[in-house]
C-alpha cells in the first residue's frame, strides 16, 4: 500500500512544538479528513496544544506502507510517526 505522508507541527501550550507525521492511504486527499485525524490523534494526548490547520499541515511525499501502518490504517484510517515533543 502506498501512503501519504502530511508533515505536521503544533504548537504545545507549555511552548515546546509537536512535530508527528499523519499517514493515510495515497488516494485520500481531502485536507478536511485529514485534519481530523490529526485532531483526532491530539485528542488522546496528556497536555493541550493549539490547532491544527493547513499552516501546520502540509503533504510531502508518498512511502511503501509497512505492516504495522497497514494495520492501523486499516483500523483508524490512519497511522502517526511521532517524530519530536509528542510524549
Amino acid at each position: 500500500m502506498k501512503v501519504a505522508v502530511w508533515d505536521t507541527y503544533v504548537q504545545r501550550a507549555d511552548g515546546n512544538l509537536m512535530h508527528f507525521d499523519i499517514l493515510v492511504p495515497s488516494h485520500v486527499t481531502d485536507e478536511r479528513t485529514i485534519f481530523n485525524f490529526g485532531k483526532d490523534y491530539l485528542k488522546k494526548k496528556s497536555f493541550q496544544t493549539g490547532q491544527l490547520t493547513a499552516n501546520e499541515c502540509r503533504p510531502c511525499h508518498i512511502e511503501q506502507a509497512t505492516e504495522a501502518m497497514i494495520a492501523s490504517i486499516e483500523k483508524m484510517g490512519y497511522f502517526i510517526i511521532e517524530i519530536e515533543n509528542c510524549d
